[in-house]
């Protein structure tokens, strides 16, 4: 009969060692992650919606959502201005999300203002609400959700995940074109690029979705666990949600897949237009209500809505 081998005791000590700091580490990941979620967290208050949902949306029953993702460039005794203004919509039954970037110089009523505006003035008159109740108006459908990044803070994002790579489609400003890697401050110059780009904001939409999607890609990396007390940081810092820890646990239960399948939808049919002295983009009426009715049927709000 042959001895069952037997571990050195150091061996022993050490597995449990390993097996106690995993926990430790784990722990330490969780509690600093629920801790940047409720810096993070920030409700939304308004009276009434520019456009009411019939039912409130339940991510247990997999309803479909709509979020509206604000980049903010806020500056010294001054509330600033949204930047970025990206709507996206997610359906967990069609497997897939939809996104469209709203030029910021639209044209359109400013709600609760009571006059026609540059969209992105929305924010600076009213904030957040102001924002999300202006978006609804112009594509009639509810914002259910809003995310808002500070711009500024955006480069300790993109350097908290060790920089981001994108492909550059034009030379300009010391940016070479093709394949590139970004610090911080290098994305934050890149994103905000317009006047020297031919496609004006448009090709500053693709720029920016370039990096926002080199810092999902960065952040999702195993690589990045090492480095994720910055990221948690950088993100509790200059990230507002008025989506809780539990909705956003929900949402990575039940619509994981639909999020990482984004159909892109481009704003190009309209024209420019000077009023007063003051450029602004005038959305095609036709392109419009194609968006308006291509984002209340992945809602599923094509027969609820009027």
């Amino acid at each position: 009969m042959k001895k069952k081998r037997k571990w050195p005791k150091y061996l022993l000590i050490a597995f449990l060692l390993l097996v106690i700091a995993g926990g430790v580490y784990i722990y330490s990941v969780y509690s600093d992650f629920t801790e940047a979620i409720d810096t993070m967290h920030s409700p939304v208050e308004r009276e009434s919606p520019s456009v009411e949902r019939t039912e409130v949306v339940k991510f247990e029953d997999q309803d479909p959502f709509s979020v509206l993702l604000l980049g903010v460039d806020e500056r010294e005794d001054d509330r600033g201005r949204s930047d970025t203004m990206v709507v996206m919509t997610v359906n967990p039954e069609l497997n897939s999300s939809k996104m469209v970037s709203i030029p910021r110089d639209t044209y359109t009523e400013i709600v609760g203002r009571g006059k026609m505006d540059k969209i992105n003035h929305a924010y600076a008159f009213g904030g957040i609400e102001m924002s999300m109740d202006t978006t609804e108006n112009l594509l009639d459908i509810p914002i259910d959700y809003v995310v808002q990044v500070n711009m500024e803070g955006f480069e300790d994002i993109v350097d908290a995940v060790d920089g981001v790579e994108v492909n550059n489609s034009m030379a300009f400003d010391g940016f070479a074109a093709g394949d590139i890697q970004l610090n911080g401050e290098e994305a934050l110059d890149f994103v905000r690029m317009r006047y020297e780009d031919p496609r004006g904001d448009f090709g500053r939409q693709d720029r920016q979705k370039q990096v926002i999607q080199g810092v999902m890609k960065k952040g999702a990396s195993i690589n990045s666990l090492w480095n994720y007390k910055d990221i948690f940081d950088a993100l509790g810092q200059n990230v507002r949600t008025n989506m809780t820890f539990d909705e956003m646990v929900e949402v990575q239960r039940n619509y994981q897949d639909a999020v990482t399948n984004v159909e892109q939808m481009i704003v190009e049919d309209g024209t420019g237009e000077t009023i007063n002295g003051i450029w602004y983009y005038m959305m095609n009426d036709a392109e419009l209500a194609e968006i308006t009715s291509t984002l209340k049927e992945h809602l599923e709000l094509e027969e609820t809505q009027q």
